[in-house]
């Protein structure tokens, strides 16, 4: 078979990544990703086939994937950088076996109201007019994890400067914050032995057979990382809303459709191939990575009808594989759609308009899809309609 390559060096691939994994997904199953540097690896570009990707057990998560960071990083923090993401099999489950109930459903409504609070005091600071969304959403996942972990106000401060990092994802300023995110977590899971609190944190730490010290501290990190998702879908979504105008009684309740339309992660986290394995007549060898493509899936006219269309009211919009699948499922996914409704919600009473000509600009970033700068016109809060 023909094997399609996407250069992921080609700033075309980072410029509309829809586009170039749509065309390569209507050639075949997998595409071969390249760039320099960059060991072999695939991408299964169809959704049932990526779907199955993360439940294949011919297909494991190993070290390989995070061989980035810890090799830069001092070697007492590395331990703290190996998260549930990482793990397969019985240490997996065990670990998120007991961390699951304070993600659940119900743990993410109860925690609403105090999400509320923080996205409207935020939103109360951003006077009237001109301003960048981008810069506006960024720091309001940061206050909704401190709060979620129990840091108290008036300690954030440190975790506004992480965040900013962190959404960044890559280069050295990056490297260099990973131990002052440890450091800190590590207080943080200290503070939590000595009070008492509904807060996550205070939670596991007096749970029988609960996470030990160092899984506490690597959750604190995942939390961190994964807690940037909100922030880049949030400006994605609104760009999107304010672009493709569409009708529906509350656009911040279709938050599954705006993940599948315009998510903010191109690729899963790759796997690497535990034997010879043929997908869609083409022989993935044994050692070689695999990544799921979200955005090809998602946009897979075999699951999704009209799927290149915005549709809040889509039925099976929370088919997508925006949260992954299977065992690695993704834990807080309860809370992601919540903190990005009440956030959508908040910006949307606020009336955005783009200003003309749109003056939106994105990262070229293979990995993500990203806004780095959304200029809009917001309104004194309660001025709109939506």
């Amino acid at each position: 078979m023909d094997v399609v390559e996407i250069d992921l060096a080609d700033p075309e691939s980072s410029r509309d990544p829809v586009a170039t994994y749509g065309a390569a997904r209507e050639r075949s199953a997998v595409a071969r990703l390249v760039a320099p540097g960059m060991p072999s690896m695939w991408a299964v570009t169809r959704y049932d086939e990526a779907r199955a990707l993360f439940t294949d057990g011919r297909f494991a998560l190993s070290d390989a994937t995070f061989a980035l960071l810890p090799a830069k990083i001092a070697p007492e923090y590395r331990p703290y950088l190996r998260t549930m993401q990482q793990m397969e099999g019985p240490e997996h489950a065990r670990l998120r076996r007991v961390v699951s109930p304070a993600f659940t459903p119900a743990r993410a409504a109860a925690f609403r109201p105090r999400a509320e609070a923080i996205v409207d005091a935020a939103l109360d600071r951003v006077p009237a007019g001109r301003a960048d969304l981008v810069e506006v959403a960024r720091p309001l996942p940061i206050e909704m994890i401190c709060a979620l972990v129990g840091v108290p106000e008036d300690e954030r401060g440190p975790w506004h400067e992480f965040g900013a990092v962190v959404a960044v994802g890559h280069g050295e300023a990056f490297v260099a914050a990973v131990p002052g995110i440890i450091d800190a977590a590590r207080a943080a899971v200290e503070a939590a032995r000595t009070r008492g609190g509904d807060d996550l944190l205070s939670t596991l730490v007096h749970t029988p057979g609960g996470p030990s010290e160092a899984e506490l501290v690597t959750l604190v990190w995942q939390l961190l990382l994964a807690g940037q998702v909100p922030a880049l879908l949030v400006p994605n979504a609104v760009h999107a809303l304010l672009t493709h105008p569409v009708q529906h009684p509350d656009p911040a309740a279709a938050v599954d459709e705006l993940i599948r339309w315009c998510g903010p992660q191109l690729l899963s986290l790759p796997r690497v191939a535990q034997c010879d394995v043929e997908i869609g007549g083409v022989t993935i060898t044994k050692g070689d990575m695999v990544s799921a493509s979200i955005v090809g899936a998602n946009r897979d006219p075999r699951v999704f009808d009209d799927p290149d269309t915005l549709r809040l009211d889509r039925p099976d919009a929370g088919a997508h594989l925006g949260f992954a699948h299977g065992a690695h499922f993704c834990l807080g996914a309860s809370l992601a759609r919540m903190q990005t409704e009440v956030t959508l919600r908040a910006i949307l009473r606020r009336d955005p308009r783009l200003p003309d000509p749109d003056e939106a600009t994105r990262r070229p970033d293979p990995g993500t899809w990203r806004l780095t700068s959304l200029p809009v016109e917001l309104s004194p809060t309660g001025a709109g309609a939506r």
